[in-house]
């Protein structure tokens, strides 16, 4: 009777489904996916139209280039290189020389890389520019529906007990060792993801956008005070790169962590809403 009653009371895990995301939260999300990788494509087609970076108002042949992704003929041929800040590393193959039909080309990004393959510049504005006003209306409409529905407060918005040097100490720790949240602590994000998502979503993204509009001469014309702000439309070019830069490398980051802490589940509770975590449970 002892051993029975024992096992009874015996706690061992079970998988619990809970709703993890909204549908608008889905929706925006892989439209995001959509927009993102149009625009880095299109993107990458117009900097190749003119592959160099300026810091200030001024930026032509003869100007100093903070960052120039070109090629050079040598006896050899043509030879590929990234230069950043007077500092020149050979990139022949990939970056500023590349194979088409087995013949090398001058060309800073691979045509595998842009939209379209082939160099167009009217082309890969146009793609650019319809990609960004839907990624900028997906974008207003997710803020919109977040802050409204209490999303922003509730989920990304981190606590003080968050923020705390001890709390923020473990969760790099876990990290920095794979170890990911489980039970009732997988139902929520984490203090690392909140400031990450924050980050993007009221640094990265604001930029990204503020820059775009100020290489618009309509737009300057219309606000001149952005062109002030960012120092000049060559540096807005310039902060433009780097923060569409550093959304590539969160994206990346992103998916390595979506992969090495469960891909399917992730995936799953992006598509249908629906997130396995594990609980203790009685034994049946």
């Amino acid at each position: 009777m002892n051993e029975t009653a024992s096992n009874d009371n015996v706690r061992y895990p079970r998988m619990v489904y809970i709703r993890r995301h909204s549908v608008v939260t889905r929706l925006t999300h892989w439209l995001n996916v959509l927009c993102l990788s149009f625009l880095l494509l299109s993107g990458l087609q117009i900097f190749n139209a003119h592959p160099e970076l300026y810091w200030g108002h001024y930026g032509a042949n003869g100007d100093p280039a903070v960052l120039t992704i070109g090629s050079s003929d040598d006896a050899s041929g043509p030879s590929g290189f990234v230069r950043v800040a007077g500092l020149q590393v050979p990139t022949t193959g990939v970056l500023g020389v590349s194979n088409v039909n087995g013949e090398p080309t001058e060309r800073a990004f691979p045509y595998w890389a842009t939209i379209p393959s082939f160099q167009d510049l009217a082309s890969g504005r146009r793609w650019h520019f319809f990609f960004a006003w839907l990624f900028v209306l997906n974008g207003t409409l997710y803020l919109g529906f977040s802050v409204l529905s209490g999303h922003f407060r509730r989920d990304l918005a981190p606590t003080a007990r968050e923020l705390s040097p001890r709390h923020l100490g473990r969760e790099v720790l876990d990290h920095a060792r794979l170890r990911f949240p489980e039970g009732e602590d997988a139902r929520h994000y984490n203090a690392l993801q909140k400031l990450t998502y924050l980050a993007v979503i009221v640094v990265l993204l604001p930029l990204m956008i503020l820059t775009g509009l100020t290489m618009s001469p309509g737009v300057d014309s219309a606000l001149p005070i952005l062109v002030e702000i960012f120092g000049g439309r060559q540096s807005a070019r310039t902060i433009h790169f780097l923060t569409a830069s550093a959304l590539v490398i969160f994206v990346i980051v992103h998916v390595v962590m979506v992969v090495l802490s469960g891909t399917w589940n992730n995936i799953r509770s992006m598509i249908t809403g629906r997130y396995a975590i594990k609980q203790n449970g009685p034994q049946i």
